[in-house]
């Protein structure tokens, strides 16, 4: 299966049934802390990572993010780990005009971010920890980028997949993709017709019966 294909079934879920596929899989997936900050749009899409560090009076090579931004291809997820650095940003106004530029999707990131009514001027999506005005300058730099990183305690590798919404972050193995679509499509399925019934005006104890709980066996098969 294509990427795009793969961007287009995860796009089709949310991120409730996508973290409740990873768990029937014991996979970890679900970057807690990160919220959306910017326009309020779900957005799916392959990951490509970059990492930040303290500054330490070593000037980096280039600007963080710029490496990212160029190497980025119409539809990709700029994943920036900032080891929960909420207080501090990561990511801002120039970058997020490049981004756009390049067809970037998205921008997630477990620390801070700034600059983000402007973001939201281009219509970008930005999923953070926090959001504050200062600058990155002086505060930290970007250690690597296109290589695997830990975002809110998730493992993510370049060409992995994120699904972000109102609900929050996922983050889903390149490997285990199609694993996981399918259980998340038969878990969205079958929460669906739950939700038909109750609207129905079925008794909420029988649509979620005593067999709720243990509602995700068997999805791995």
């Amino acid at each position: 299966m294509t990427a795009a294909a793969i961007a287009g079934r995860l796009a089709k879920l949310d991120t409730c049934a996508v973290s409740d596929a990873l768990e029937s899989l014991g996979l970890d997936g679900a970057a807690l802390g990160i919220h959306s900050v910017s326009v309020a749009k779900p957005v799916a899409g392959r990951v490509v990572t970059m990492e930040l560090t303290e500054y330490a009076g070593i000037p980096a090579p280039r600007h963080l993010g710029t490496a990212a931004i160029d190497a980025a291809e119409p539809g990709d997820v700029i994943v920036v780990a900032n080891a929960g650095r909420a207080q501090v940003s990561g990511w801002g106004g120039v970058l997020s005009a490049g981004a756009v530029t390049k067809g970037v999707a998205a921008v997630v990131t477990d620390g801070g971010v700034r600059d983000v009514d402007q973001a939201s001027g281009y219509q970008l999506p930005v999923y953070a920890a926090g959001v504050v005005p200062q600058t990155a300058r002086g505060r930290v730099i970007e250690r690597t980028w296109n290589q695997p990183v830990t975002v809110a305690g998730v493992e993510v590798a370049p060409g992995d997949y994120v699904l972000a919404d109102g609900s929050g972050v996922v983050f889903v193995p390149a490997g285990r993709a199609e694993e996981v679509l399918g259980a998340a499509e038969r878990i969205a399925a079958k929460e669906e017709l739950m939700a038909a019934r109750a609207l129905a005006g079925e008794p909420m104890v029988e649509v979620m019966g005593h067999d709720y709980e243990s509602m995700l066996n068997g999805d791995t098969k």
